[in-house]
């Protein structure tokens, strides 16, 4: 382009310059036509700009005690009235941008930060997960609420009720129930709706010993086994459309539960039943796999690449909510 600009200076046309250097016409005209209107931009100042004694001013009024925390508009009415006028509202904010102190200038709400609960199961009834969820009645906006509680470690449902509503000594009944059959855990673990924060349950598990821990508000991950599990519960092929009574809830409830409890086979467990892991018989199973496999393995060795057991058969060590990064398994 330079070349170009020296040939059409020394008076070469601008077609012999164009084939000389292989800059077309129109683009070096354009070109040109930008730097022009640039330095033009660059050499004009505006009438109506402000001097630097007068920005100055402007950010000392501002500044000042009686405004600092005042909106340019604010402060512009008030000026006004006194009979005085430094420059517009859009003006100050240009000012203020300049300076770069275009922010909120009222003091904003501030929320502490939230501890992450980090929490570890390394066999059942350790960790107990709990959250309530709702099931379509048999009309438009009718409901009921159905408490469910997980042990973590094993996926095994100890406990799923379903009540014509939510309340906390619904809830705290629940528990009591549950830990006379199961026993008592060592936490347990649930976001922070009303039945879960409420005085009686926190009065329960104080008298019993059991750690409390909950979610950080708005923040589902932190109770992924109970979200996962009204997932697999309301995606199920047999989960009707509504309800039609609450006894009809209740009895769909307990032949679900039984079912995933006894039969679904959970990959997040070795593609063991809850149950096996929860009472203690994933060992015989995993022998009696591995005693099939082998079995299969001598009949049909080239259909095996391995002389192990698939990974997916393995029962995890230990079951983790928000595991921390320096606990994370070291790679095979």
């Amino acid at each position: 382009m330079g070349a170009y600009t020296a040939l059409t200076t020394a008076g070469t046309t601008t077609r012999a310059a164009a084939g000389l250097t292989g800059v077309p016409r129109a683009t070096a005209t354009r070109r040109a036509g930008l730097g022009q209107r640039e330095l033009m931009r660059q050499e004009t100042t505006p009438a109506n700009r402000l001097t630097e004694p007068e920005r100055d001013r402007v950010l000392d009024v501002l500044h000042s005690d009686e405004f600092v925390d005042q909106p340019p508009a604010q402060v512009y009415a008030t000026l006004l009235a006194r009979g005085v006028y430094l420059c517009s509202i859009s003006t100050m904010y240009r000012v203020l941008a300049a300076a770069a102190q275009v922010k909120e200038r009222r003091r904003q709400a501030r929320h502490p930060a939230r501890a992450v609960p980090e929490l570890v199961a390394e066999k059942p009834g350790q960790v107990y997960t709990w959250d309530i969820t709702k099931l379509p009645g048999p009309a438009k906006g009718l409901y009921y609420d159905a408490y469910v509680m997980i042990d973590i470690y094993s996926r095994y449902i100890v406990g799923a009720h379903v009540h014509a509503r939510e309340s906390a000594p619904l809830a705290e009944d629940m528990m009591r129930r549950i830990f006379g059959v199961h026993g008592i855990p060592a936490v347990v673990h649930a976001d922070r709706g009303t039945s879960m924060t409420s005085k009686p349950v926190a009065a329960l598990l104080a008298d019993l010993g059991v750690t409390r821990s909950h979610s950080r508000p708005s923040v589902s991950n932190d109770n992924p086994y109970s979200e996962a599990w009204f997932k697999t519960l309301k995606y199920a092929p047999v989960f009707p459309e509504r309800f039609g009574s609450l006894s009809d809830a209740r009895a769909f409830m307990d032949r679900f539960v039984e079912a995933y409890n006894h039969e679904h086979h959970h990959a997040g467990i070795g593609l063991h039943t809850p149950a096996d892991v929860h009472y203690g018989h994933a060992g015989t199973v995993a022998e009696q796999r591995s005693a099939t496999l082998a079995a299969a393995r001598t009949t049909h060795p080239e259909r095996f690449s391995t002389t192990g057991d698939p990974k997916i058969l393995a029962l995890p060590a230990d079951a983790w909510i928000n595991r921390p990064p320096a606990a994370e398994p070291a790679a095979a």
